[in-house]
């Protein structure tokens, strides 16, 4: 063969065909376990017990629908009420305290700076379980147990989202802006509210959605914290009545409906932010 046919020989690659059979596996593989949940949902117990939870026949949504809002005095309702509450307001705080954070390491020089923010870095490998002992023991020193605070407190600190942040303002802010803002005789806040703030947007969104997902989820610390049922989110909430289905089965089709209208929230902010939490993930990657 001679050198010039091996020359413009094209380097292997994977056809498109099978590019997108691999993903549309993977797609399908992902999507099983809500379809499990969107049809197990219409069961009533007996049909999840024996086994037919996937079965299209004696579709019965709207009746289960009906059953988890009237269990217990319509505790659901409350329990959803609460984990927007916990998600949505913490994760607002916590995004715009993170953003602040890493404006401060981007933008200004201080003694000790890269020490600091490696102490934040540091916090990131502490597992969150690990802390739960010790901000119990601080909340009953403050007296907050059991109320909506002991739960919103530790989740407005993200040190995650600190990093994070100050990466979206590297790749967002330019520093030329912020000394056009000085020179026009803007305060350092109103540069930070009116130009940093703004232009790192994308970011802001990024780490909301992040955090937002991570309190909807969380269990542990509100297992710790509270004991009033009207204070648990729908993760507490949902394990409590999971606990009585060996003795009641009929909490079955509560827990699998609850646990289906739960993760509506989850896809409905990823669906509304992605264009900017898809901008967010890009930050940094052209200068």
């Amino acid at each position: 063969m001679s050198t010039l046919a091996v020359a413009r020989r094209k380097p292997w690659t994977m056809s498109k065909v099978a590019v997108n059979g691999v993903l549309a596996v993977a797609t399908v593989y992902m999507l099983m376990p809500l379809g499990w949940l969107v049809t197990a949902s219409t069961k009533n117990a007996g049909e999840l017990l024996s086994g037919r939870p996937v079965s299209l026949e004696n579709m019965r949504l709207g009746e289960n629908l009906g059953n988890v809002f009237s269990a217990e005095g319509g505790v659901y309702a409350r329990w959803y009420l609460n984990s927007l509450l916990y998600a949505g307001v913490g994760a607002t705080i916590c995004a715009f305290i993170c953003i602040a954070a890493g404006y401060s390491f981007h933008v200004y020089r201080f003694r000790g700076k890269e020490k600091v923010f490696g102490l934040v870095l540091a916090g990131v490998m502490v597992p969150t379980t690990a802390l739960a002992l010790p901000m119990y023991l601080l909340a009953s020193k403050v007296g907050v147990v059991n109320t909506y605070w002991a739960v919103l407190l530790p989740c407005v600190v993200s040190p995650f989202g600190v990093y994070l942040a100050r990466v979206f303002c590297a790749g967002y802010i330019p520093t030329e802006v912020l000394e056009a803002a000085r020179i026009d005789g803007a305060t350092e806040f109103r540069t930070f509210w009116s130009v940093g703030l703004k232009m790192v947007t994308p970011g802001f969104f990024t780490i909301f959605l992040f955090q937002f997902t991570a309190i909807w989820n969380n269990f542990f610390l509100p297992l710790v914290m509270l004991s009033d049922n009207k204070l648990f989110p729908l993760s507490l909430g949902l394990f409590a009545w999971d606990t009585q289905t060996a003795a009641f089965p009929e909490y079955y089709p509560l827990v699998v409906t609850g646990s289906l209208l739960a993760v509506i929230p989850l896809i409905a902010a990823f669906i509304i932010l992605q264009r900017h939490w898809k901008a967010g993930l890009t930050a940094g990657a052209v200068k």
